[in-house]
């Protein structure tokens, strides 16, 4: 048998006082008494009276809750990003729901439904691919409140997001700076038209007048360090090996190094070894990882920040912003001069 549920009328024949009372000094109103208002508060707390967030939810039209949606739950930059905004929100009173979308455009779209079928207050989302974002856009045309975390200028949507492009053009550029002419891009992205790494590779490449050789880029067909070992050896089966690699994520590029320590191949002095995102096992390696930094206290600030403002403007939102930060790129053991 399911528990009963404690009204404000039974907390009111507890005490003595009307409903209309019991509900104000619940809320805290200073138009009741600072003693009765301790009396109804502990005598809610003996029932173990719980306040009906749904009937709350009908009169102020909102929950205090908000959607998340993560392409990969068990990438370690993610992870942290959820947990920061998890923080972030419970600080300004707001609890967070979570879904994955698994790099799935579906799934991605099936917890949108979710969110929305809930009622939360507005939603952050790592969208699977970039620009196929036509499930998103009406709905900020329809004036709910949404931020992207990886952002396109011209989508029409609120971001706030690392520069990927430019992140992704500092770490092959510290390869060429190196003196590496054949440089490697393992880098899943590109089937889901998520372009912006490739992009930063192939113009530090076309300043510098090398010409991008399709013999070294691999496609690791996902994200996880065992991918990255897999397509670290498919570089290096090739007739011509590359000086040096970049890795779209810091996961891949530890597969990478891993290929490397397994089959006889120094890091840095045989192959220089670049990632992306700057987790905290890049920094621990066996041979510890340059690697592009991504800013997670100043995205997951900003963007909740940004949230936060499209709620508090109620029917009527601003217009999109898009907000790139460039990132810094963390020099370590991993990379250094071509012989």
């Amino acid at each position: 048998m399911g528990r009963s549920i404690v009204r404000l009328k039974d907390i009111a024949d507890k005490t003595g006082f009307s409903t209309n009372t019991v509900s104000l000094a619940l809320r805290e109103s200073p138009r009741i008494p600072e003693q009765t208002r301790t009396l109804i508060r502990q005598a809610a707390s003996e029932l173990n009276y719980l306040p009906n967030q749904i009937a709350k939810s009908l009169v102020s039209r909102e929950t205090r809750t908000i959607g998340l949606v993560l392409t990969d739950i068990t990438n370690p930059t993610l992870t942290r990003v959820a947990q920061a905004i998890e923080v972030a929100l419970s600080e300004r009173g707001y609890g967070t729901l979570f879904a994955t979308s698994n790099n799935t455009l579906s799934e991605e779209m099936r917890a949108i439904a979710m969110f929305r079928s809930r009622q939360v207050d507005g939603m952050l989302i790592y969208p699977t691919s970039h620009r196929k974002l036509d499930h998103i856009r009406p709905l900020r045309q329809a004036n709910y409140p949404i931020v992207l975390l990886v952002g396109d200028p011209d989508a029409g949507i609120d971001a706030v997001c690392m520069d990927e492009r430019r992140g992704a053009y500092k770490a092959s550029r510290h390869l060429i700076d190196m003196g590496h002419r054949q440089i490697g891009i393992i880098d899943s992205s590109n089937p889901l038209g998520n372009l912006e790494k490739r992009e930063g590779y192939q113009q530090a490449l076309a300043e510098a007048g090398i010409a991008a050789d399709p013999d070294f880029a691999v496609d690791p067909r996902g994200h996880s360090v065992q991918r990255g070992f897999w397509a670290m050896d498919q570089l290096m089966a090739g007739p011509r090996r590359p000086s040096a690699v970049f890795a779209a994520n810091d996961s891949l590029a530890l597969g990478a190094l891993r290929w490397c320590q397994s089959h006889g191949v120094r890091v840095p002095e045989d192959v220089a070894i670049a990632g992306f995102d700057n987790i905290e096992f890049a920094e621990f390696a066996g041979v510890p990882l340059t690697s592009v930094n991504y800013a997670v206290e100043t995205v997951t600030r900003m963007a909740v920040d940004r949230l936060m403002r499209l709620i508090s403007a109620g029917d009527v939102l601003p217009e999109p912003r898009v907000t790139q930060i460039d990132p810094d790129l963390v020099v370590r053991e991993s990379t250094r001069p071509a012989r």
